[in-house]
């Protein structure tokens, strides 16, 4: 094998070698709603939503107001709420420490094209955990319910 042809070897095997690959478990999927419902009914009801499934806001950061208030300019609402069940945190972390990259749960609310967008992250379910994709699949249809009645009209 000459110098050269080695050499290349060499290189993409390292390059190789620096390629990484998202893990399974940080694989992000979204579920997400959109209503003509105005803003602030949107994150009553989102609240509302999140109690009727024994979660507690943990932080709710409202940066379009933020923005707007400091800057005395006119800015688009964009909200963040963020919740957390300690029970099914216990449940999620004893089945995988590395689901804590996922916790709280968090759902974005914005206004876009004269419609309010509810968008929330969702549990990975493909995991080589069966237990943990169980899990995961019964806090997913929580949060898409949480999504959709914040969104009904």
């Amino acid at each position: 094998m000459s110098l050269l042809n080695y050499s290349l070897m060499v290189i993409i095997l390292l390059l190789n070698a620096c390629v990484t690959q998202q893990p399974l478990e940080e694989y992000r999927v979204f579920y997400q709603a959109e209503t003509n419902k105005p803003y602030d009914d949107v994150l009553a009801e989102l609240e509302i939503a999140i109690a009727e499934h024994n979660f507690r806001i943990t932080g709710h950061s409202r940066v379009g107001k933020v923005i707007r208030e400091r800057d005395n300019i006119a800015f688009p609402d964009y909200d963040t709420v963020q919740f957390c069940n300690l029970t099914h945190a216990k449940v999620l972390l004893e089945l995988s420490p590395h689901a804590v990259r996922q916790m709280p749960c968090n759902v974005v609310v914005y206004q876009f094209k004269n419609k309010v967008i509810i968008n929330t992250r969702l549990l990975n379910t493909h995991t080589d955990n069966k237990q943990l994709n169980q899990f995961s699949k019964k806090i997913n249809a929580m949060l898409k319910a949480i999504v959709d009645f914040s969104a009904e009209e």
